[in-house]
């Protein structure tokens, strides 16, 4: 049986049901910039132990592994 990560009040409303959310939101999400964000994956493929899917020219990053980290789970 999988085990359901607890999603944020916060990451919950900017999510609004949601499995995925752009670049800005995951950046709101963590108190960075979106371009922070874009460097980071730019650089390492990931942000905080996170990869996006990509949609075009847009990253959409899933809400569960960041809801887990944003919950303190381990990157």
């Amino acid at each position: 049986m999988a085990m359901q990560t607890e999603i944020p009040e916060a990451l919950a409303a900017i999510a609004a049901g949601r499995d995925h959310i752009r670049t800005d939101e995951f950046a709101r999400a963590f108190s960075k910039a979106p371009q922070t964000i874009r460097k980071t994956f730019c650089l390492t493929g990931e942000c905080y132990g996170i990869r996006p899917i990509k949609v075009g020219n847009s990253l959409l990053w899933p809400v569960v592994p960041t809801a887990a980290l944003l919950c303190g789970g381990a990157k």
